[in-house]
């Protein structure tokens, strides 16, 4: 048995006013999404991918067609539907475990209840012995660590994530990659994840979403059929790579031919003033004579 759609996208187009101009971020923009599925999206700058992340969640609401979130339309942000920025967005004056436990304000949740829910989330992304350290005591991989962490502590039905690593080194990058698989396997969220990067994108992803800029549309969607835990050195997952890649290269157009200049002729050196050459002669000789050494 297949699994239901939990997410639907239906006919979206956005489009923004700059200077008097109406500007097409995404048009006719059709995905379903099923429970438990991780989706990524990848494209070049300028082609929606964001806005696309930001309409799902429910934080902007201006679009034309429907997004509907369990059968229910979306028209604002919800407790159902987390998200992660690219940046921690942590409170410096709170330590960890309040950070995390701001993503339980205004749920029904006991006491008892949001303190037992901080401390699994905090262990399940790895910062156990951290909960009473402040941001500035964080390196960037554990600040973005407790930024997951907040946004699955009330048990979101989906989890947004808008580039979350692309500002962490090379290392960092790869073991969060990593951590964040090892999350969705255990705790089965639907996750949709925004990214330039195509190898997080084909590690991470079910499906890899492809989109072609100004105005955004889904060029091509990419099954990955490749059980979780995955290998990023596997053939099949290099090919896949290799697929995206390609479509990509698609989405941008031919790149500008070299435009080739007629050299110009060298003009003939003008003879040196006598005056001036003998200047020459001068400075160029040594500073000291072979005869005084």
């Amino acid at each position: 048995m297949t699994n239901p759609v939990h997410l639907k996208i239906r006919n979206v187009s956005r489009h923004f006013n700059v200077n008097g101009t109406t500007l097409t971020a995404l048009d006719d923009v059709s995905l379903d999404i099923k429970a438990g599925e991780f989706v990524t999206i990848v494209g070049a700058s300028g082609c929606g991918k964001s806005t696309l992340l930001r309409l799902g969640a429910g934080l902007d609401v201006e679009h034309d067609g429907v997004i509907e979130h369990g059968g229910r339309r979306v028209d604002g942000p919800s407790l159902d539907r987390g998200i992660v920025f690219q940046e921690p967005r942590l409170f410096p004056w709170l330590t960890v475990e309040r950070n995390v436990a701001l993503g339980l304000e205004n749920t029904a949740f006991s006491k008892a209840e949001k303190r037992q829910l901080v401390s699994e989330q905090i262990a399940l992304v790895g910062l156990s012995g951290f909960e009473k350290a402040y941001p500035h005591q964080l390196s960037g991989g554990m600040a973005q660590r407790a930024g997951i962490a907040r946004g699955l502590v009330n048990r979101p039905d989906v989890l947004f994530l808008d580039e979350p690593f692309g500002a962490l080194d090379a290392i960092t990058k790869t073991r969060l990659q990593g951590e964040l698989q090892q999350i969705w396997v255990t705790e089965k969220f639907t996750m949709v994840l925004v990214t330039h990067d195509v190898d997080e994108a084909v590690y991470l992803g079910d499906r890899v979403v492809v989109m072609s800029p100004r105005p955004g549309r889904i060029r091509q969607i990419v099954p990955v059929d490749l059980p979780h835990p995955r290998e990023r050195t596997s053939p099949e997952l290099a090919a896949i790579r290799n697929e995206v890649l390609d479509i990509l290269n698609g989405t941008t157009g031919e790149a500008p031919k070299p435009v080739s200049r007629p050299v110009a002729a060298k003009r003939p050196a003008a003879p040196a003033h006598p005056i001036h050459a003998a200047h020459r002669t001068k400075h160029a000789q040594p500073a000291f004579s072979t005869t005084e050494i």
